[in-house]
């Protein structure tokens, strides 16, 4: 299985009256964002399945991976993904459409670093993400903890 981890673009500020669950992509954010969509669609990527944390910078972002990317089906809106979760929580969540073969996680960190370090059987968190980087860990489905293998990592600063 083909699991891609996207963090969500640049978001408005914290702080002020707006709700961190309610915080919007910038602009720039989702011309970063874009930018990264645009290259992970030339390298043929294609979700068949996108899972999304439901804060609003979260699922905007996966909004956006869907239009570039071509995908068609539902968006999920998932806890397993929201800040305070666990890799592990990740993890059972995936594991449940083990039939997929690529599946698009987006969330936040250092959650999804840790999910990144999860999948690739570490046992502390190596990864740290840059707003709207994209990775793809190539996963088999099986139970018990996973043992992936790192195909790619791009972030909005390569070009």
């Amino acid at each position: 299985m083909e699991v891609y981890l996207l963090r969500h673009g640049i978001a408005e500020e914290r702080g002020g009256s707006i709700a961190d669950r309610s915080r919007a992509l910038t602009p720039q954010g989702r011309r970063k964002l874009e930018s990264v969509l645009r290259r992970a669609r030339k390298a043929k990527v294609s979700p068949t399945l996108i899972l999304s944390s439901p804060f609003r910078r979260a699922f905007q972002s996966a909004e956006v991976a869907a239009e570039l990317l071509g995908y068609h089906g539902t968006i999920t809106k998932t806890a397993a993904l929201q800040p305070g979760s666990s890799a592990e929580a990740v993890w059972r969540e995936v594991s449940k459409h083990a039939s997929e073969p690529a599946i698009l996680l987006c969330g936040h960190e250092p959650l999804l670093g840790e999910v990144f370090s999860y999948l690739l059987g570490a046992d502390r968190a190596l990864v740290d993400l840059r707003k709207g980087a994209l990775g793809r860990i190539d996963v088999e489905p099986a139970a018990g903890k996973p043992r992936g293998r790192l195909r790619w990592l791009l972030t909005a600063g390569v070009s």
